[in-house]
């Protein structure tokens, strides 16, 4: 497994994560053994980084990890979780020193960890990244032995570059993929020059780069790939990486065209996000323990050659840019 090492935070991690939160909520069902061998499928591995939240599943997924590393003897894997879309209503001043107690204390509880490794700002308020009484509570929390480091997710290329801008921030958490180009104009670079690990989310575009979907997919109600295609529930940028569903579909087919002989097409997107310059770990999902593997087999993976590379660029000017590049 290839692996990265964190500029600011000193750590070093698998360059493949496994996200979570389909462990706990929004991908419809999934049975607590499945989920308990997704992690174990992505452990052995090679993966290091899992990324959860405290409101996937209200905890659940938090829980699951947190049986997971009691029950396993290994070395255990870096843990980052987030916290504040808790708060209700949510607003800006409701990330305050006492609610980041709260979040936090809870996030350790679920998860059996004294400390937690890294806490993120769950796409917060867009005020919330620039008042300093934001990072004056983060660094209390890592004073107080409650976090070791803190970073943030955004959905905005200006929310990343204004937490790059604080000292303190070690993360940023931002949606990369080949369906989601605009962060490698300045936020990669940005957070290269500044030490500060750039974690790469949704890179799959929802499944959509899986090449596995057409017109007709459906998903379950309570799947986020059905409630929430125009953003009813949570920015739609979170669901197909807020690509028109059959418009992503045409794409994906262009894109599983190119994809070499044997790979997978999620494994060719997902080589793409960990080719690009700053990219410290992708974090796809897995609802089993065979697509955790294919996952984590991308570390092992040669880099796309430059034709590779150009084609994939056609693909995202001719169909998708117009749809996405000027909204976050």
């Amino acid at each position: 497994m290839q692996t990265t090492t964190w500029g600011r935070a000193g750590r070093t991690t698998s360059a493949v994560g496994l996200g979570c939160w389909q462990l706990g909520a929004d991908w419809g069902e999934v049975d607590p053994e499945d989920a308990l061998g997704v992690l174990e499928a992505a452990v052995d591995s090679g993966v290091t980084f899992l990324d959860t939240a405290d409101v996937y599943g209200d905890g659940r997924s938090e829980q699951l990890i947190g049986r997971f590393l009691r029950e396993r003897t290994a070395p255990r894997p870096t843990v980052a979780t987030k916290m504040g879309r808790r708060a209700d209503p949510h607003t800006a001043d409701a990330y305050t020193l006492d609610a980041f107690r709260g979040w936090a204390d809870r996030s350790r509880a679920n998860l059996g960890l004294d400390t937690l490794d890294l806490v993120q700002l769950h796409c917060p308020p867009t005020a919330v990244f620039s008042r300093e009484s934001t990072y004056d509570a983060l660094d209390t929390l890592v004073q107080e032995g409650r976090i070791a480091g803190y970073g943030v997710s955004v959905e905005t290329v200006d929310e990343a570059l204004t937490a790059i801008a604080r000292p303190g921030v070690v993360s940023v958490q931002i949606i990369v993929n080949v369906f989601r180009r605009k962060p490698l104009e300045q936020v990669l670079p940005a957070a290269a020059q500044a030490g500060v690990a750039i974690i790469a989310r949704v890179p799959l575009a929802s499944g959509l780069l899986s090449g596995r979907y057409d017109e007709h997919t459906t998903f379950a109600a309570t799947d986020h790939r059905n409630f929430n295609r125009n953003g009813e529930a949570f920015d739609v940028g979170e669901t197909f990486a807020g690509v028109p569903f059959e418009v992503g579909v045409r794409a994906a087919r262009e894109v599983a065209a190119l994809t070499p002989e044997g790979w997978t097409t999620a494994q060719f997107a997902l080589r793409w996000v960990l080719d690009q310059p700053g990219v410290s770990t992708v974090i796809p999902g897995a609802r089993s323990a065979e697509q955790a593997r294919a996952n984590a087999a991308v570390g092992e993976l040669p880099s796309l050659t430059a034709e590779q590379q150009d084609a994939l660029a056609r693909v995202y000017a001719q169909h998708i840019r117009a749809h996405v590049h000027d909204r976050w």
